[in-house]
């Protein structure tokens, strides 16, 4: 009965009830904006609320971080500029349906998925925890290096082209998330005795160049061409096609908690390998992927917002952080006297039920203003080009330099504009090429621990992997990942269906 009047605390509560509407209200416009992040609004609220009661303070946190993982997904679509890592994929297939005039269509189908997705995981987070966070200590080194490079070998899905072009798009990224000082020796890699690049290069700079700026640039091309008038007859989506995307938001939701609960993970990540996902399993989608698929939508979308259920998780049972949000979090528990982990579970089990409640409320308040506001958010696709393409380029400018503060930050993403421009004329796509600066981090330091675990025996190390079920199935799934985006699996594909029929 404690647990249950717990999770309604929120409910019971108008202070509380009023907190979590303000900072989901917030959290989708600061989500919305390139450059300013759910963890910068995050950190920075430790500080307003540090002398506040934990209730309060957890509650507006929680608001910002919901209402922010969906806020990225409202410029991904109308400008194609990712307000969030996790709103990349979203945009893939977002915008070209803005081009269409679908935008409010785009919309209202991103926050209803969403709101799914945010359920699934919250119900994952209520009644599963305990054994989706000993699934997500199981993870070896080894399997999060196998991790990363699966999601790096996603940039076949990403690349409506060539594989080759794909994956030196995704190397590229890799590359660049190298620059900087190694976090285990310390040493300078790539930076060619240039300060600047000691702390590496922000993938905030390269991500809103490369989708900012280029788009901008892109645009002066067809600068008199005549704005696309937006269809918003219909928002809010009918209930027959949230029930014909009912089975894939489901299983791209799964993917979504059991990526969120892992360790340093998060809702890009997710959300990128639930629109592989969904790419492999729709089989004839109405509108090719890339150029307008509903389900190139409902996969990332669903995802990204069931990886916050999920990253709650380690953090309430383990206290082991999901993602860079809840590690701010576990900050602000501590600094209210909380110690997050098992002792929490069992000395004070109101408080992971009032996180579970204040989640479910922050959700519901997310579709109710994600679904408002369509009308005016849609004028801005509307807009000239002499007047679009210049508040394209002030948004990319302010949102560069809102990260560090930093006028190099403004540089590198100015450079990486232009560098986008051409990678998109001559058809190299860039999506890969964020993915793997997000990755290369994971994917490196994992390598190394990995080895290092097996004593630098590379015969260990395989058979480490072999020994492992967990190892050997993420093995597996990344050769057959490889192996399905050749050309060479398409024509021995092609020629196996021809002889079955």
């Amino acid at each position: 009965m404690d647990a249950f009047w717990a999770f309604l605390t929120v409910l019971t509560d108008p202070q509380l009830f009023l907190l979590v509407g303000v900072g989901t209200f917030a959290g989708i416009y600061v989500g919305a904006i390139p450059g300013l992040s759910v963890s910068m609004a995050v950190s920075i609220l430790i500080s307003f609320t540090f002398s506040w009661d934990v209730n309060p303070a957890i509650a507006l946190m929680i608001g910002i971080y919901m209402g922010g993982v969906y806020g990225g997904s409202r410029t991904a679509i109308l400008l194609n500029i990712p307000g969030a890592p996790s709103a990349i994929a979203t945009a893939l297939d977002g915008y070209p349906m803005a081009q269409r005039g679908e935008a409010g269509e785009a919309i209202g189908v991103t926050c209803v998925m969403s709101f799914i997705g945010g359920g699934i995981g919250i119900l994952v987070l209520a009644l599963a925890a305990p054994w989706v966070s000993k699934f997500a200590l199981a993870f070896q080194p080894r399997d999060y290096m196998l991790l990363a490079a699966l999601g790096i070998l996603l940039v076949g899905s990403l690349s409506t082209g060539s594989l080759v072009k794909g994956i030196f798009a995704g190397a590229l990224g890799i590359a660049l998330g190298a620059v900087g000082r190694d976090p285990l020796t310390f040493t300078q890699r790539f930076t060619f005795d240039l300060p600047q690049l000691d702390s590496g290069i922000s993938f905030i700079a390269v991500m809103i160049g490369m989708f900012g700026v280029s788009e901008a640039l892109l645009q002066l091309h067809d600068i008199d061409k005549t704005a696309v008038r937006q269809k918003l007859s219909r928002i809010v989506p009918s209930l027959g096609a949230v029930r014909k995307h009912m089975p894939l938001a489901l299983q791209t939701s799964t993917i979504g908690v059991i990526i969120g609960a892992l360790p340093g993970t998060g809702g890009d990540i997710a959300a990128l390998m639930a629109y592989d996902h969904a790419k492999r399993v729709t089989k004839k989608p109405e509108v090719p992927f890339g150029k307008g698929a509903m389900e190139g939508l409902v996969a990332p979308e669903s995802a990204n917002n069931a990886a916050v259920g999920g990253a709650f998780i380690p953090m309430m049972t383990l206290g082991i952080p999901g993602d860079a949000v809840t590690a701010i979090m576990i900050g602000a528990l501590y600094i209210h006297g909380l110690n997050p982990g098992p002792m929490l579970m069992i000395d004070q089990p109101h408080m992971f039920w009032f996180i579970v409640g204040a989640l479910v409320v922050a959700n519901v308040f997310m579709l109710i203003f994600g679904l408002t506001g369509v009308k005016v958010f849609t004028k801005i696709v509307q807009l000239p080009r002499p007047i679009l393409i210049p508040g394209i380029l002030l948004l990319s400018i302010v949102g560069a330099y809102a990260v560090n503060n930093s006028l190099t930050d403004v540089y590198w993403m100015i450079g990486f504009g232009v560098f986008g421009y051409f990678m998109r004329h001559y058809g190299y796509p860039l999506g890969p090429v964020i993915l793997g600066v997000i990755l290369s981090r994971l994917l490196d330091d994992n390598w190394r621990r990995a080895i290092i675990s097996e004593r630098e025996d590379m015969g260990r190390f395989f058979m480490g992997i072999l020994s492992s079920p967990l190892s050997l199935t993420l093995f597996v799934a990344v050769i057959l990942v490889f192996v399905s985006q050749t050309p060479a699996w398409a024509r021995a594909k092609k020629r196996l269906l021809g002889e079955t029929a």
